[in-house]
């Protein structure tokens, strides 16, 4: 599978392939947001400063 027959829906994966792919994005900054009414999504992780607590 690649990334881009992920993305057009062309496969649905395999879940250790969809685990894989996730845990790449979440160590490379990109956080996961749960859809609370707003819809899902996802944005960077905040480096240093106040927000993150370093």
């Amino acid at each position: 599978m690649t990334v881009t027959r992920f993305e057009n829906g062309h496969s649905a994966g395999a879940p250790e392939t969809v685990d894989a792919l996730r845990a790449a994005l979440e160590s490379a900054g990109v956080e996961f947001i749960p859809e609370n009414g707003g819809g899902a999504g996802v944005r960077l992780r905040k480096v240093g400063g106040i927000d993150s607590g370093g």
